[in-house]
């Protein structure tokens, strides 16, 4: 029989189940830190900020010129 075709499994014995746990162990940590890095990104007030920004800004432009804020507002 070949070598070449023979089950990787015999020859690594506990090796195999240690790497195995170990990369299931770091996507696990990979995997609570993105939720983590997604669940501060949620709490951050840059958002807030950048909404309330954009309002006051269409607030100044329909100030300024209401009929051309309103046609672009407005879908056609």
């Amino acid at each position: 029989m070949n070598h070449q075709y023979t089950r990787r499994e015999v020859f690594c014995g506990n090796t195999c189940h240690d790497l195995t746990r170990f990369w299931e162990h770091e996507i696990g940590k990979q995997a609570r830190q993105r939720q983590s890095e997604e669940h501060r990104l949620g709490r951050s007030a840059l958002r807030k900020l950048r909404e309330e920004w954009r309002q006051k800004l269409e607030s100044k432009l329909r100030l300024r010129n209401p009929e051309e804020t309103e046609k672009r507002l407005s879908p056609n």
